[in-house]
């Protein structure tokens, strides 16, 4: 390698990738706990340094020029790069501790993940680890979240995804409630029962009519946002609901409606961000995740 071809400094290449990633000198001031001017000097410095111009000043913020956007691939893998050599001299690049993020929805966060933290735990004492239970996106690229369980694949060029699997729902209602309701013979009979919507129905009621079952706003006498209160609204008898198989076909109280319906299958991505696959805590959680969703349980 030619080192004197090497001409710029590296602070100054930092300053431009936090403020083409933060978009303006003053998030990137802020990100990297330094003053505007300071920043501003360093980006410019580096333009000179180069002979390019990297930023048009757009209103309070600025945009990449081409120039800009042809280097920043570049120094983005000089970022990754650089934090590897920071986690390997703190000696943390090969430790299995701290602190990390999981988000699933609640009905995975509820009956997947206990099992397989468990043994994270078991193995990793020096983990500790959040579980985020929500129904609705964490957004990872924010840092709200370091691993997150989804239905459906990341865009995000920035994000790592792997598939593990498709899963399968089904409804479920407890015996008692399908014996009041009567014989069901098939999807038009479910015209008379009660089912258990979420926060809004319409989107429930068009993917159940792709499933050949027609159903009004009527059907719909209870409604909830959150899938653990309807899996006990479920169980208690109060309608039908819609669950992954499992754990629907492993809770006693709970029986399939219409076993010869065909299931409703999705798939189960398993993401994280790119940089944070420099880290050996997240690499091994993530790994794990992925070994032990990958195979149905039960």
């Amino acid at each position: 390698m030619d080192w004197r071809a090497v001409k710029f400094d590296w602070n100054r290449a930092r300053a431009f990738l936090v403020t083409a990633e933060e978009g303006s000198l003053s998030a990137a001031a802020r990100a990297l706990g330094m003053t505007q001017p300071t920043l501003g000097r360093q980006v410019a410095a580096l333009e000179e340094e180069l002979g390019l111009l990297l930023f048009d000043r757009v209103g309070k913020g600025l945009v990449l020029t081409p120039a800009g956007l042809g280097l920043l691939d570049h120094v983005r893998e000089m970022g990754a790069a650089a934090g590897r050599v920071s986690l390997a001299a703190s000696g943390r690049a090969q430790s299995v501790e701290g602190s990390i993020t999981l988000t699933a929805s609640e009905i995975y966060s509820a009956h997947l993940l206990p099992p397989v933290v468990t043994d994270l735990r078991r193995r990793f004492p020096g983990l500790t680890i959040e579980i985020v239970a929500s129904n609705q996106t964490v957004d990872i690229q924010r840092r709200e979240a370091d691993i997150a369980l989804r239905s459906y694949r990341p865009e995000q060029g920035d994000l790592i995804a792997r598939k593990l699997r498709d899963d399968a729902a089904r409804l479920y209602a407890a015996p008692a409630y399908l014996d009041r309701i009567g014989p069901l013979n098939g999807p038009e009979d479910l015209a008379r029962a009660d089912f258990i919507g979420f926060d809004g129905t319409a989107a429930m009621r068009d993917g159940l009519a792709q499933q050949g079952i027609p159903l009004e706003a009527r059907n719909f006498g209870l409604l909830t946002a959150n899938h653990l209160v309807h899996w006990e609204l479920c169980k208690a008898g109060a309608g039908i609901g819609i669950f992954p198989e499992f754990p629907g076909d492993s809770e006693p109280k709970l029986r399939r409606v219409l076993p010869a319906l065909p299931p409703m299958v999705f798939p189960i991505w398993l993401t994280t961000h790119r940089e944070l696959q420099t880290s050996r805590r997240v690499r091994v959680v993530f790994d794990t995740l992925a070994d032990a969703l990958s195979r149905p349980p039960g």
